[in-house]
């Protein structure tokens, strides 16, 4: 009795180990993911992708899948060139179409600008760059400080006025590096924005007449803001100075007149009293409240 249950448990642990292994290969396929970390822009390598078992039920939409799709990644069947990343990707994350540029782009910058976009590359500093802070993939704000000759104002420093000019526009590089996966600050003398072609002829004349400064801005936040910008006589607060007219031959004369207005000082009314008379006995007495 004691052979027969042990060859009866070991059999069972066979068919329950292959039961389970034979699930086990059911429920999960081959996903492409990245072997390594990657930066926007990179081509695919064989040392740089491979396939995992991923569980069925998770497999992010889009995904590419199996030996054949690792294979049309690292030499496309249309151009025979390995595709490109037009996003940045960390070691184990899957693979996605959305996640590569279109078939036929080269490696580089180039590979991230939207369609119908450009690239343009204004110097800043430690200062203008907000403080190293405004990174790759990130939206800022351009301001420009400049004289306005249209300003109804003869004195020239009454002209300075500072302006938004181009609003919600996208880092893509800052210097000569375009990962978006580190958040230290880092100061650097030129940043690379994406602007639409008339954007970019805004910004280049924008930094011909004055001076520039980034303004970065929530990452979430895309709504316009319409201002008038600021002149620096309304930064001062100053009030604007008197026109003294003089008559001249040919000249409309300008008369200018004063108008007092006095004020009476009337008097205050007196409270009113109300009068009370108390009779106690034979006596009469009055009393005002």
């Amino acid at each position: 009795m004691i052979a027969i249950s042990v060859i009866i448990g070991l059999a069972a642990v066979v068919l329950a180990s292959n039961w389970v292994r034979q699930q086990g290969s059911m429920t999960t396929s081959k996903v492409v993911v990245a072997a390594k970390d990657m930066d926007l822009g990179t081509r695919l390598l064989p040392e740089s992708i491979t396939t995992v078992e991923w569980p069925r039920g998770s497999i992010p939409q889009g995904a590419l899948m199996g030996e054949t799709a690792l294979g049309a990644l690292l030499k496309d069947p249309q151009t025979q060139e390995p595709r490109v990343l037009k996003v940045s990707v960390l070691k184990g994350e899957a693979i996605l179409e959305p996640k590569l540029a279109p078939i036929g782009t080269k490696g580089g910058l180039s590979a991230v600008i939207g369609e119908g976009k450009r690239a343009i590359t204004v110097r800043v500093n430690d200062v203008v760059g907000v403080a190293g802070f405004a990174l790759p993939g990130n939206y800022v704000d351009i301001l420009v400080n400049t004289e306005d000759e249209n300003a109804k104002s003869a004195n020239k420093n009454d002209k300075s006025i500072s302006k938004i000019v181009l609003e919600h526009i996208l880092v893509l590089a800052v210097a000569q590096e375009s990962g978006r996966d580190e958040t230290k600050p880092k100061v650097v003398n030129a940043v690379t924005l994406e602007v639409s072609p008339d954007q970019a002829e805004k910004l280049d004349l924008a930094r011909s007449i004055g001076t520039l400064s980034l303004v970065l801005r929530n990452q979430v936040d895309s709504s316009p803001v319409t201002t008038e910008g600021i002149y620096k006589r309304d930064l001062l607060n100053r009030t604007p100075e008197p026109v003294i007219a003089s008559q001249t031959q040919g000249a409309t004369k300008v008369i200018v007149k004063k108008v007092f207005v006095t004020r009476t000082q009337t008097t205050a009314k007196a409270p009113t009293k109300e009068k009370v008379d108390m009779i106690k006995g034979m006596a009469q007495t009055s009393s005002e409240f």
